[in-house]
């Protein structure tokens, strides 16, 4: 059974033909604008190595292990990860979720995701522009009047991070704790996140360059309010969490607390040495619809197979999320519609978001047919060396164990700039979904 019989199906028998051999029938159909963005130079999925034909590499599970432990070894309070494949589910944990009672870390255990929220808010507006509620190279003030001040700026300049529109979290978290604690119960309303990245100055002209701002998805959100006439809460629930049965993921605003077995997140402080903060308990509402919701490695799995397989959007609407821009000048890390793609070492290249929140950093990403996933956290923040570790994890996962170079080509083998360790995720800083100061 579909899971939104409610939308029109209006894909052709010839896309459904070129697809049906990796990907679920869709859905819902939407056929994309013939007007692309002027976006530097789009790279879709489809003309881009389907390296999913060649065989899989068996998981290197002592390599995630390895990760998680060097999370561990960066400040990270406990870590884990868990993988699912051809061959079934793995996981692996390590450490503590609650520094105080000791309690293990537990791959059921609920955390907060931060920004791969935003993969969820996206998905949501797709649907939407797929029902033709919403155009995605239409003004956002054709939906909004007078919320920006510029009508340049597109519904996909928001999902692709070339708004222009200032991230407000920079100065917000200026200084970490005292940052964090001044909004930690603090509800915020959409207008006034908003004003707060409009009194700084604007970082791109719309549709120029990619530079991250969680103010974009603010204005999504409410985008997706306006256009449903319902909570984001609501459609999360209706359109996402309840058709692919994601009992353990939630959207939170503002209730503070985790219900049920859950991760405590633990905050670094700018000052080297010391003491951890418990933040756990916060309201997340100078986030929402930009880093809100709760969930378990399972959900995020279970989420992010689905939607590249298929189960959550029509084929041309997938193909346009997945159609991306490089963010740096390595070539292996790239931004769709709401979504990023990392090229890894091996060739094998995966979809799906980054997430930090104030105690948690979390990796989610599948393969293009959704066939292998991997969801990983680590129980901190504000620790970038941390993070990057906690990433290492996927290439174990995708790639699998690396074969150690005979000692006599050792020297031959070490790459130079730019060359092997390209698509290698551990060999430069991780992303940064929020200011950091280690």
């Amino acid at each position: 059974m579909p899971l939104t019989s409610h939308r029109r199906l209006a894909v052709s028998a010839t896309l459904i033909a070129a697809l049906a051999s990796a990907v679920a029938p869709a859905t819902s159909a939407f056929a994309a604008p013939d007007a692309r963005s002027a976006d530097a130079t789009a790279i879709s999925s489809a003309s881009v190595t389907a390296s999913e034909s060649t065989p899989v590499p068996v998981p290197d599970m002592e390599g995630v292990t390895a990760a998680l432990n060097a999370a561990m070894a960066n400040g990270a309070p406990g870590a884990m990860a868990r993988y699912v494949g051809p061959d079934g589910v793995q996981s692996r944990t390590v450490g503590v979720r609650d520094r105080v009672s000791g309690a293990a870390m537990d791959v059921h255990a609920r955390f907060r995701i931060g920004s791969v929220s935003k993969t969820f808010s996206t998905v949501v507006l797709l649907q939407l522009v797929e029902e033709g509620k919403l155009e995605l190279d239409a003004p956002v003030t054709t939906y909004l009047p007078g919320l920006l001040p510029d009508d340049r700026i597109t519904v996909r300049h928001l999902l692709t991070h070339r708004s222009g529109l200032a991230d407000y979290t920079d100065a917000m978290f200026q200084n970490t704790v005292p940052g964090f604690e001044a909004v930690r119960n603090r509800v915020f309303s959409y207008q006034e996140l908003v004003d707060l990245s409009l009194k700084l100055p604007r970082t791109t002209e719309p549709g120029v360059a990619y530079k991250y701002s969680n103010a974009n998805f603010v204005v999504v959100g409410m985008l997706i309010e306006k256009a449903t006439g319902r909570s984001v809460a609501n459609a999360y629930e209706r359109r996402i969490f309840k058709p692919l049965k994601l009992r353990s993921t939630s959207y939170v605003h503002p209730d503070t607390r985790i219900k049920g077995l859950h991760v405590r997140g633990y905050l670094h402080p700018d000052e080297a040495g010391a003491p951890l903060v418990d933040s756990t308990e916060q309201t997340v509402s100078w986030a929402q619809s930009a880093g809100a919701v709760i969930s378990t490695p399972g959900d995020l799995n279970t989420f992010t197979s689905a939607l590249l397989r298929g189960r959550l959007l029509s084929p041309a609407m997938l193909d346009a999320m997945t159609t991306v821009t490089p963010t740096d000048a390595t070539n292996t890390r790239f931004y769709g519609l709401g979504l990023r793609r990392y090229n890894l070492s091996c060739g094998t290249q995966i979809f799906g978001h980054t997430g930090t929140v104030q105690g948690f950093y979390t990796y989610a990403f599948s393969t293009r047919d959704g066939r292998r996933s991997l969801s990983a956290v680590a129980n901190t923040s504000n620790h970038g060396s941390a993070n990057t570790a906690l990433g290492g994890t996927l290439e174990a996962a995708f790639c699998g164990k690396k074969p150690a170079p005979a000692a006599s080509s050792r020297a031959a083998a070490e790459p130079t700039a730019g060359e092997s360790t390209a698509g290698d995720l551990t060999s430069r800083p991780a992303e940064r979904d929020l200011p950091e100061r280690h």
